[in-house]
């Protein structure tokens, strides 16, 4: 069971090509963070390392000289990545990584071993947990060694650059949580490769372009992509979603809810606030007879509410505030036995029942300021209610509940005779003429990406327990979308030598802290 929202916000998170500030609900120690320069830094040091392909070749690890002994080669293959990772990070200012060094890669802060999954004789990484640690650097290409581990957590640090391709040999991968750090690009779509993986959390970073309809269909529990660049409409490949809880909230999806959401049998958490999502809402959303929270506020949606949004008898909280709904709030939705707080402000409801405004049960918050209902305090001016009011929306003939309408066919044209053959000796054969070959493209340099000011902060849940001990039930609390997005970098310029290493001191960021589940108890993952 996922705990709920609460009201903290986070303290200052940036973006790692732009510098982004948040506004607080409470006073916060004064920190620095990446400038423009050091996070540019950090990022083309990541391209320069990169192989053209982001991944390493056959048999690298035989390549690396080592003088350390080690009981096995799955440890010394650790050791390489690990090394390696130390050296891509610039900056450490809590000392996590002080012990890093030597052939005892299982004394590592951070690093935890257990028998391997194949071969209880050996022991290996099997996971990694740097949760808070604030380190900035990026991740280097030699981390696909790393072959044994099922857990990688990383929320709150200040990681730049993409997830390189060589994350695809991460095979057993169970939980990764990269949440809260400055990576850029598309999905990373190295998540797709995972067969194991069941959860995936990469909300807080600057990930851009469309979501990939397969991630639907692999067997998550819990997927977090909340507080990124996200476009496109959601997949309608979300119906074959066996995940629990899944958050898009901060992004920029668009279109309509796809109607084959009332598959999600197991969906318990479902947060779409703060996005540009329209049209009514499917009747297919009353399936959702397991859900617990939906969150939907903060779009463009329209018309009525389906009757059998009352269906939804575990329903505990319903936001749909900020949209432009009308019609009556639904009586049944108010009397809903698990219902704490019902929160339809600030749309263009002309009808509230009594079971609404005066609720039966005391533990039942309410909020229905900002509608047109008459008699009603704080509710909107008449001029503002009835441009939209008197127009209301037939849900019954909207697209997004009924489809799209297939294209009108072509009248059928009368037909045209035929003109009689009429035989001739064929032509001569054409001479040829060369042309003179079409000059070579002109490449310009792409445009900047445009500056878009962020949106209002939203909430997002907290992330799910998997394995034993129980969680901490921190939720990270809503912040400003992240800056404008940065699209993945093309492979590294051949024969171009990287510039020498400077040293720059990065400044501590104590930024906001929240947590994702702890450590496995590793034996048997």
């Amino acid at each position: 069971m996922w705990s709920k929202m609460d009201n903290r916000q986070p303290l200052p998170a940036f973006g790692c090509f732009l510098f982004l500030s948040c506004i607080l609900l409470y006073k916060a120690p004064s920190t620095s963070a990446l400038s423009h320069n050091e996070a540019s830094y950090i990022a083309r040091r990541q391209l320069l390392t990169l192989p053209e392909n982001g991944d390493l070749p056959e048999g690298f690890e035989n390549t690396v000289k080592t003088t350390e002994t080690f009981e096995n080669e799955r440890l010394r293959r650790a050791f390489i990545a690990l090394q390696a990772w130390k050296k891509a990070m610039y900056s450490d200012p809590l000392n996590t990584t002080r012990n890093w060094f030597g052939s005892d890669v299982c004394s590592y802060k951070g690093v935890f071993c257990a028998q391997a999954l194949d071969d209880p004789k050996l022991k290996v990484v099997a996971g990694v947990d740097l949760n808070h640690a604030d380190i900035a650097g990026y991740f280097p290409v030699e981390m696909g060694l790393l072959t044994d581990i099922a857990l990688l957590h990383l929320n709150s640090n200040r990681f730049c650059g993409i997830v390189p391709r060589s994350f695809s040999r991460l095979k057993i991968m169970y939980e990764f949580d990269i949440s809260n750090n400055r990576f850029v690009g598309p999905f990373p779509e190295v998540v797709l490769t995972w067969s194991g993986a069941k959860y995936v959390d990469i909300r807080f970073n600057n990930f851009e372009g469309c979501i990939p309809p397969s991630i639907f269909e692999k067997d998550l529990d819990a997927l977090f992509l909340n507080n990124n660049r996200f476009t496109c409409s959601i997949p309608e490949t979300i119906g074959k979603s066996n995940v629990s809880v899944v958050t898009f909230a901060n992004n920029k999806f668009s279109g309509c809810i796809p109607r084959s959401i009332g598959g999600m049998k197991r969906l318990n958490e479902i947060i779409m606030l703060n996005n540009e999502l329209g049209g009514c809402f499917p009747q297919e959303i009353g399936l959702l007879e397991n859900v617990t929270i939906l969150d939907v506020s903060f779009n463009s949606f329209t018309g009525s509410l389906p009757q059998n949004l009352s269906s939804l008898k575990k329903l505990e909280i319903l936001d749909i505030s900020n949209n432009k709904l009308t019609g009556t709030v639904l009586e049944d939705v108010c009397k809903l036995p698990s219902l704490s707080n019902f929160t339809f402000s600030h749309n263009y409801f002309t009808e509230e029942p009594n079971a609404c405004m005066s609720p039966e049960r005391k533990n039942l918050v309410l909020d229905d300021t900002g509608n047109c209902v008459a008699g009603r305090m704080k509710q909107r001016l008449d001029h503002e209610c009835q441009p939209v009011v008197s127009k209301p929306v037939d849900c019954s003939k909207d697209r997004c509940v009924v489809g799209s309408l297939p294209p009108k066919p072509n009248p059928p044209k009368p037909p045209v005779q035929a003109p009689p053959v009429v035989l001739s000796p064929p032509p001569p054969p054409p001479v040829p003429v060369h042309s003179p070959p079409p000059p070579p493209p002109v490449h310009s340099p792409p445009p900047p990406p445009p500056v878009q000011s962020p949106p209002p902060p939203v909430f997002s849940p907290p992330p799910p327990v998997h394995s034993p001990p129980p969680p901490v039930h921190s939720p990270p609390p809503p912040v400003h979308s992240p800056p404008p997005p940065v699209h993945s970098p093309p492979p590294p310029v051949v024969k171009l030598a990287p510039p020498p290493r400077v040293d720059i001191v990065l400044p501590p960021n104590i930024g906001f802290q929240y947590s994702s589940p702890p450590p496995p108890m590793f034996p048997g993952y």
